[in-house]
């Protein structure tokens, strides 16, 4: 099992929650049943709930009908996944833009996490 965290700002709030409000009630149910599958299974969840980009950089992918959502998401140490920024996924490709968002975010929750840790430090 791991924990699967949301990425949040600086000031406490996170891009998830309101993408998760956003989405009708299957679909919700349906994405928490796939981070659900994320805790037990981890890094070695696969195709097809789970898929791997690029940079360190993964993606659920949830289906429903024809909706197509995707969340994306970090492993950080051994025990913990963070997800970045959630999208309904219309094109082919995962947008550039929201890898590239999901990129900024794991490089920005590293840098404050090691400032956190330096700081901690006696």
């Amino acid at each position: 099992m791991i924990d699967v965290n949301y990425y949040t700002f600086e000031d406490g709030t996170n891009p998830i929650d309101p993408f998760l409000d956003s989405l009708d009630v299957k679909m919700r149910a349906k994405v928490f049943r796939t981070i659900g599958l994320l805790e037990e299974f981890g890094i070695n969840l696969r195709m097809p709930h789970s898929e791997y980009l690029e940079d360190g950089i993964f993606e659920l992918r949830i289906k429903q009908g024809s909706n197509i959502e995707r969340i994306l998401y970090f492993f950080f140490t051994n025990n913990q996944a963070i997800l970045t920024n959630g999208f309904t996924k219309k094109q082919a490709k995962t947008p550039p833009g929201e890898l590239r968002l999901a990129k900024d975010r794991k490089k920005d929750y590293e840098r404050r996490t090691q400032n956190e840790r330096l700081q901690k430090k006696p």
